[in-house]
């Protein structure tokens, strides 16, 4: 017989989980956000920051990219900044899913970096739901799970009333209530027994 050198499995998946980040451990452009992680794998995570609001609309996105917007939203629709990595390029988080060019399925929804999709929202045909971003948050293989383990982040399942009917200012706390935690709790001092 022989011994079994391989440890029990660790390998952790955040895909469709929030990520927020814990006062006084994650700093920089990430302090105080959720992020919707898309992808979680071995090789890394991909998410996108679902509480920065930009000051560019989807309407000044579309005009950038020479698509005129044939439906006029009821209020203005705000491009959230996504994160750090490639903040030139635009990701949509959308419901429902659809078969566009270029997008991952996720859980009842889809990331979608094609034009297609924002051509189908330029036309007023596009998904009901979308958040669109500039960037995304990136890491590489294994430094999620380093962060988590120094607690820089606390995460829960996704709820999508968060992403697409909460306010901004209010998705912070709301993903910490999925978790039961008053964010006036919360202090930036971690400690480990």
């Amino acid at each position: 017989m022989t011994a079994d050198t391989k440890g029990p499995d660790t390998t952790i998946d955040l895909s469709n989980q929030f990520l927020m980040a814990m006062p006084g451990m994650v700093g920089g452009n990430l302090a105080g956000t959720v992020i919707y992680v898309c992808e979680h794998s071995s090789k890394g995570a991909l998410g996108l920051v679902i509480n920065r609001p930009t000051n560019l609309t989807v309407e000044g996105l579309l005009e950038q990219i020479d698509l005129k917007l044939e439906i006029v939203p009821a209020k203005e629709t705000l491009v959230f900044f996504g994160g750090p990595v490639q903040t030139d390029r635009g990701f949509v988080l959308h419901a429902p899913a659809r078969d566009y060019s270029s997008s991952i399925k996720l859980d009842g929804m889809a990331l979608t970096t094609s034009r297609d999709v924002l051509e189908d929202v330029a036309g007023g045909h596009g998904p009901e739901k979308i958040l669109v971003t500039l960037g995304y948050a990136g890491w590489g293989a294994g430094q999620l799970e380093n962060e988590l383990a120094q607690n820089a982040w606390l995460s829960v399942a996704s709820d999508s009333d968060i992403i697409f009917a909460t306010p901004p200012e209010e998705r912070y706390d709301a993903a910490l209530k999925l978790l039961g935690i008053d964010p006036v709790m919360l202090t930036g001092d971690a400690g480990h027994a």
